[in-house]
């Protein structure tokens, strides 16, 4: 069952400055980067009550990111909802039409298991799901 609005994912083209913005301007707590290879993208995390914002970046000038960035430019990038139960979530999805942009989960910040939703499936909105290994 999804649980909660997990962060909202913004892409930027320099992740130092947008990093710099969310501090020095909106003085939001800045709690680290990570690197997710699995995306090819270096992550900013920026948590405010109960759920976060996160800066997405290429890494590495790499990834489908640099498309998305090119295409659409800067902006909101997707928005992730938290699951208790991953594999029930994306059946049941399954079952009443949506469209997955990959088979199976993969390994993304956090150590979450994530999966991205097409847009086409959600009014042009890129939906991603996670759940946190236990203990987190």
């Amino acid at each position: 069952m999804i649980t909660a609005l997990d962060h909202i994912a913004i892409a930027v083209p320099d992740l130092q400055k947008a990093i710099n913005r969310f501090m020095d301007d909106f003085g939001i707590t800045f709690e680290g980067t990570q690197e997710v290879l699995a995306a090819k993208t270096t992550t900013a995390f920026f948590p405010i009550d109960g759920t976060s914002i996160e800066l997405v970046h290429p890494l590495n000038g790499e990834g489908p990111l640099v498309q998305h960035l090119e295409k659409r430019g800067p902006g909101m990038h997707h928005i992730c909802f938290r699951s208790d139960n991953l594999d029930e979530d994306v059946a049941r999805l399954r079952e009443k039409g949506y469209q997955f942009l990959s088979e199976e989960p993969s390994i993304g910040a956090h150590d979450a298991r994530v999966i991205f939703i097409h847009p086409k499936s959600c009014d042009g909105v890129l939906v991603e799901l996670n759940e946190f290994p236990e203990g987190h």
